[in-house]
């Protein structure tokens, strides 16, 4: 398979048929992601879980959610997923399941990095974000701690900058 070359405007949206086709730029990033996973010697079943953690987090998160173009991350924005968008929108949120999603997006900004998609200063933001397992687990843990009135201040301590 050849490599596809990517332009970050490629993943500027504004309309929706504009963020249909920055979707399936991600797939494609994505795919390309998957076969590099398995080149670094990984099994295809572990390739293939990162592959879907990160396509969570991409297509989901960034593209759905963020509204936002997936070569050009920001500051905050895996804090963000992690320490709140992830354990508020799922049932059971557990820190093993959370520990792969960073590790698949941690691989994914290595690959982008590799590709020369982001500089190096985003990919060591991503890096330190995706590093933070101790306080991601505390968010988890007192997410499902919460009782009554909790909530509200639970959430302020976790947000998303602009």
């Amino acid at each position: 398979m050849t490599e596809i070359v990517f332009d970050h405007e490629d993943f500027d949206f504004e309309t929706m048929e504009e963020e249909l086709k920055a979707d399936e730029q991600c797939q494609r990033l994505l795919q390309q992601f998957y076969i590099w996973l398995q080149q670094s010697d990984l099994t295809p079943e572990h390739a293939s879980e990162l592959a879907y953690s990160a396509d969570y987090y991409l297509r989901d998160y960034v593209i759905d959610f963020l509204q936002r173009n997936a070569l050009r991350p920001q500051a905050g924005q895996v804090h963000y997923f992690a320490g709140n968008w992830y354990i508020t929108r799922t049932l059971e949120p557990e820190m093993a399941v959370l520990a792969r999603h960073l590790e698949a997006i941690a691989a994914l900004y290595r690959f982008m990095h590799a590709l020369q998609l982001i500089s190096p200063e985003q990919l060591d933001q991503v890096q330190q974000e995706t590093a933070d397992l101790e306080y991601y687990q505390q968010r988890v843990a007192s997410f499902l701690a919460l009782a009554g009135e909790g909530y509200e201040a639970w959430d302020r301590a976790c947000q998303l900058e602009n």
